[in-house]
């Protein structure tokens, strides 16, 4: 007697979420089985990654951070076209840096004008992460969405304290919201609940449930994203079934593993491969939970993630 593999059948279904406009345009989500469970399921359009560019030149990277980027770092718009060109990326993520209210707090109108610079030079699909200050992201998102008008970008973080200015720009020119909520699935299912109440349509939500990295959280937030996707797949919790974004990068390189040289502690090996493959297995094990969307910051981490994903979804 042949051996059948057993196979479980979903009554739910990831919303598909479009960013970006043209050709360039991206498609994620619409799976409706567990993350590479296509023996039981569809997985229409394969996990993305987007790489991440700052607003300003960053200040404390470590050197093999910034070596792929040396010739470009001082320029977002030099930047993410290197991030395309050289490096074939299918997103940007502009992290907004230079707004933070805590650091160089830079005036709206400035920082908005960037982002507008580097939607204009390139063709693939642009996501904005602002500060994470709700009212310094209610003034700078609102702004970005109506100077972006027609490029159907995603902002973000959106939380509970700013849904309503961010959420109805959003609505009055078609971007894509990115919705934010502290590792948590009810609060991130009540956010969801808030903008759809709001008027924001679902084909336009993102989930970001907050992201930890490799041996800071991510078991945690790996928990959270499991149980989200066993919400939407098996218990039709159509509050729950959008796409979900990690914005990865910055707390992969922030940690001290990723920080330390071979000189600070010979244990750790190379500081360059080390970091790497740091943030290499923290988008593996968050493709794995559920994520849509990794924000990656280094070349060859994003390399190994696509080949990965390749196999995967062969």
């Amino acid at each position: 007697m042949a051996f059948e593999i057993p196979r479980v059948k979903y009554t739910g279904r990831i919303r598909e979420v479009v960013i970006g406009s043209g050709p360039g345009a991206v498609k994620v989500g619409g799976a409706d089985c567990y993350p590479f469970y296509r023996f039981e399921g569809e997985m229409p359009n394969p996990p993305r990654v987007a790489f991440e560019v700052w607003d300003s030149e960053p200040q404390e990277w470590q050197e093999w951070a910034i070596e792929p980027f040396r010739d470009v770092i001082g320029d977002p718009v030099m930047w993410a076209k290197k991030c395309i060109e050289t490096y074939r990326a299918e997103l940007i993520v502009l992290q907004l840096k230079s707004a933070d209210p805590n650091g160089d707090n830079r005036p709206v109108e400035e920082v908005a004008e960037v982002v507008k610079k580097v939607s204009d030079a390139i063709q693939v699909p642009l996501l904005v992460w602002g500060t994470g200050s709700d009212d310094k992201d209610a003034d700078l998102l609102r702004r970005i969405a109506e100077l972006s008008e027609g490029k159907n970008i995603a902002v973000g973080p959106v939380s509970d304290k700013n849904y309503k200015q961010i959420g109805a720009m959003a609505i009055g020119y078609n971007q894509v919201v990115m919705a934010s909520s502290p590792i948590d699935v009810n609060l991130a299912k009540q956010l969801n609940i808030l903008l759809t109440n709001l008027g924001v349509n679902e084909d336009k939500i993102l989930i970001d449930p907050t992201t930890g990295g490799l041996g800071y959280g991510l078991e945690y937030t790996y928990s959270v994203m499991e149980r989200d996707r066993m919400a939407a797949l098996t218990q039709e919790d159509a509050k729950l079934q959008f796409p979900i974004i990690c914005n990865s990068a910055p707390e992969v390189w922030k940690t001290r593993e990723a920080r330390l040289t071979k000189d600070d502690d010979p244990r750790l090996g190379d500081e360059k491969k080390r970091s790497v493959l740091m943030e290499a297995v923290t988008a593996m094990t968050l493709l794995v939970a559920g994520a849509d969307i990794v924000v990656m910051r280094h070349p060859d981490s994003v390399s190994l993630i696509k080949d990965m994903i390749g196999e995967l979804c062969a």
